[in-house]
């Protein structure tokens, strides 16, 4: 169908008018091109920025500010915030936080775990129900001495994502990637009886004999680079911690596990839920 030069024009009008109007109404579409080059620049950042470059001023309780206010966001123009790391926002109070009782760990624990292992013989025999977690490229265990590196695998799923998702924390916020170490797991009766004659605050029916919980060590963490490169900079373990509290915070929102803020013990005790 010959189309004449009239009619052709109005399409082509109606054609930009419609386009100009969805640009107006997304305007996103506009720097959507920036972005894989911007997420690409993020890794660059992990050696060139210190904590004060990405971290607003945060207090050792625990309460988080943003870099960058929402108001303040809105006026950088769009390269630079593209460029920006995502900021560390932690958590209001740790305490606050990951307030779950010893009561609502074990009743989890009881649900998913395994019967209570006596000694350590008896828990060679109870791999077919149990993971073995001393080897992952997520996260840490220490020389454990009070318990053995073994979880169901419900718990095992779920340690391994919280390493995963620290990971990728780390990463967005443009801080050098580490390891969270892990430093208590399954226990045997026997371990318990031996662990409370040096603490009496042990308890003897603890989450830890059914193979669902675990402590993760806020003041301790793992550096991960390359030996044959350049060394990392430096990160303050209190950075790192705020952000592993943001990452266990949206796992216990997102009903995946039990979090206990233990402040004496320097760990966050979890169990899966």
């Amino acid at each position: 169908m010959k189309v004449s030069k009239d009619r052709y024009l109005q399409i082509f009008g109606v054609v930009v008018i419609l386009l100009a109007l969805f640009r107006c109404v997304c305007p996103e579409v506009a720097t959507m091109t920036n972005n894989a080059d911007a997420v690409s620049r993020v890794a660059e950042y992990a050696d060139t920025l210190t904590t004060s470059d990405i971290v607003g001023s945060v207090d050792l309780a625990g309460n988080g500010q943003a870099l960058y206010s929402d108001n303040e966001c809105k006026a950088l123009p769009s390269s630079k915030f593209l460029n920006m790391p995502h900021p560390i926002y932690s958590v209001s109070r740790f305490r606050d936080c990951f307030p779950d009782s010893q009561s609502v760990h074990l009743e989890s624990a009881k649900q998913w775990g395994v019967e209570v292992v006596t000694d350590r013989n008896e828990a060679e025999h109870r791999k077919s129900e149990l993971v073995y977690i001393g080897a992952s490229p997520y996260y840490d265990v220490d020389d454990l001495k009070r318990s053995i590196p073994y979880l169901v695998p419900r718990a095992s799923t779920l340690v391994n994502d919280i390493g995963r998702n620290f990971y990728d924390s780390l990463f967005v916020k443009g801080i050098p990637l580490h390891k969270i170490i892990v430093s208590s797991a399954l226990r045997t009766k026997e371990d318990i009886k031996k662990l409370r004659t040096h603490n009496g605050n042990a308890t003897e029916n603890s989450c830890h004999l059914y193979g669902t919980t675990v402590d993760i060590c806020y003041n301790r963490y793992t550096t991960v680079s390359d030996p044959r490169g350049k060394p990392r900079r430096q990160v303050r373990n209190d950075t790192l911690k705020w952000v592993l509290a943001e990452v266990l915070r949206d796992m216990r929102n997102a009903n995946r596990c039990h979090v206990k803020y233990e402040v004496k013990q320097g760990c966050f005790h979890i169990t899966v839920r």
